[in-house]
C-alpha cells in the first residue's frame, strides 16, 4: 500500500486526493462503522464509483442520511486525521499487509474475481497470500465433515486430485477432515488449490494445520476477507463459507452430519446458482446423512469425477492436454492417459493388467503399504483407469 498516512491531521487543502483504485480508499469504506452490506448495496446502487461516497462535502453527507458515526469517519478520512480510529485502523492494516507480503484485492482490482462479485454481501476488500493469478481459475470446492471416517478422507483425498488433474482449482476452508484432506490431495499431486480461512493470514487456524497451510502458500493461494492479526472465531466460519461457495462453480460435500457446517455451505451455493454435488455413504453412518439429505434435495449423487464435469456444463472445458489424456484415442498410450497423475498411482497402473490382481501382490510389485496403495487405487478408480474385480484388481482402460 503507498501513501498511507503516518502521524498528525492534514489540513483540509492536503485531503487525500480521490483515486477509484486506491486500496486504501476501499480499506476505509470497508471499515466505516454502520456502513454494513445493506448501506453498502443502496449506497451502489447510485455511485459509479462507491469511493466517491469518501468525497462528498459535510452538506451532501448530511443529505445522504448516514448516521452521524459514519459521517464523522468520512469527514475524518478526508483531513486524513491519524488520530481517528478509521485513518489509524486503515494505516495499521497496510503497513502490516506490507510487512508479511499480503496483497489488499479490492473491488476495482482487476484481480477480483468475476463470480464472487455476484453473490450476496460480497466483500468490498480481502486479503491475499500466495499465487492471486489462482482467482482467474475455474474452481470446483470440496468440504465436508472435521470428523470425517477413513473412507471420507481417502474420498476427499481422491476426488481433489483427480479434479485438479482436470484443471480446476480445488477451494476449500483448511478445516480438519475433509477440507485438509483435499488440500492436502491436490498439494501431493502437484496441483492448485486455494484455501479461504475465517481469521488473518497472519495466524493459520486450526493450528494443526500450520504446516500445510504454509504448503497452500508456497504451491496455491490463501485468502481471507480478516486482515491481518484478527484471530480465529466461531461467527466467522460461516461469513467464510459463502466465499468459499461464491469463488466455486460448484461445491462437492464429501461427508457432513445433517448438523454440518458443510450443508451452510452448499445451501449458500444453491442461492449463489453453483451446481451442489454429494457423495452417498452408508445409512448406518451419521456422516453420511448431510449428504442424503442433499441428494433428496436435487444435488447431484457423484461416484466419478466424470459425474461432476458433465454437470459443469458448457461454461467449463478442459485444458486441451489433459482433456487428451482424460479422453484418449486408441493408439494413445500410458503416458497420456496418467498425465497429472502422481509417481504413486502410475507405479500401481504400470503394475496392474487385464486380469484381476489382488491388494496383497500390487503392494509387493509396487513397494507401497496399504493405505497409500488403497488411495492410488481409488484416484485411478476416479480416473476410469481401473476397476473393482472378484480377487482384485484390474486395468480398464
Amino acid at each position: 500500500m503507498t501513501d498511507l498516512p503516518c502521524s498528525g491531521a492534514r489540513p483540509l487543502a492536503a485531503q487525500r486526493p480521490h483515486v477509484a483504485n486506491d486500496p486504501a480508499a476501499w480499506l476505509a469504506l470497508s471499515c466505516l462503522p454502520q456502513f454494513g452490506p445493506r448501506r453498502r448495496q443502496a449506497f451502489a446502487q447510485n455511485f459509479s464509483d462507491l469511493t466517491e461516497l469518501l468525497t462528498l462535502n459535510p452538506a451532501t453527507l448530511a443529505a445522504t442520511g448516514l448516521p452521524g458515526e459514519t459521517r464523522s469517519a468520512i469527514q475524518a478520512w478526508q483531513r486524513q486525521d491519524a488520530g481517528h480510529p478509521l485513518v489509524a485502523r486503515v494505516e495499521r492494516i497496510g503497513r502490516d499487509c506490507a510487512r508479511l507480503g499480503i496483497e489488499i484485492i479490492h473491488w476495482s482490482d482487476a484481480r477480483y474475481p468475476e463470480p464472487l462479485r455476484h453473490i450476496h454481501d460480497a466483500p468490498l476488500v480481502f486479503y491475499a497470500l500466495g499465487n492471486t493469478e489462482l482467482l482467474a481459475r475455474d474452481q470446483l470446492a470440496i468440504v465436508g465433515s472435521r470428523n470425517a471416517s477413513r473412507a471420507g478422507l481417502d474420498h476427499a483425498r481422491a476426488f481433489a486430485a483427480a479434479l485438479s488433474a482436470q484443471g480446476l482449482v480445488v477451494t476449500s476452508g483448511l478445516a480438519l477432515g475433509v477440507d485438509g484432506a483435499a488440500h492436502a490431495g491436490v498439494l501431493d499431486a502437484g496441483g492448485l488449490t486455494l484455501a479461504v480461512i475465517g481469521c488473518g493470514l497472519d495466524r493459520i487456524y486450526p493450528h494443526q494445520h500450520r504446516r500445510l497451510g504454509q504448503r497452500v502458500v508456497e504451491q496455491g493461494l490463501m485468502i481471507s476477507e480478516y486482515p491481518p492479526g484478527t484471530p480465529a472465531r466461531a461467527g466467522h466460519f460461516p461469513r467464510r463459507n459463502r466465499l468459499i461457495s461464491g469463488l466455486s462453480r460448484g461445491v462437492l460435500v464429501v461427508e457432513a452430519g445433517l448438523k454440518s457446517g458443510s450443508l451452510i455451505t452448499a445451501r449458500l451455493a444453491l442461492e449463489q446458482g453453483r451446481e451442489v454435488f454429494a457423495i452417498p455413504g452408508s445409512v448406518h453412518s451419521p456422516v453420511a446423512r448431510g449428504c442424503h439429505h442433499l441428494i433428496k434435495q436435487g444435488a447431484r449423487l457423484v461416484e466419478t469425477v466424470d459425474d461432476i464435469l458433465e454437470e459443469l456444463g458448457s461454461w467449463w472445458c478442459r485444458p486441451p492436454s489433459l482433456a487428451d489424456a482424460a479422453s484418449p484415442s486408441p493408439e494413445a498410450g500410458p503416458d497420456r492417459r496418467l498425465a497429472g497423475l502422481g509417481a504413486r498411482e502410475i507405479a500401481v497402473f504400470e503394475a496392474l493388467g487385464y486380469d484381476p490382481q489382488s491388494t496383497d501382490a500390487l503392494s509387493l510389485a509396487t513397494g507401497q503399504p496399504a493405505d497409500q496403495l488403497m488411495q492410488a487405487l481409488l484416484l485411478l478408480e476416479l480416473q476410469g483407469l481401473v476397476s473393482a474385480a472378484p480377487g482384485g484388481f484390474q486395468r480398464i482402460a
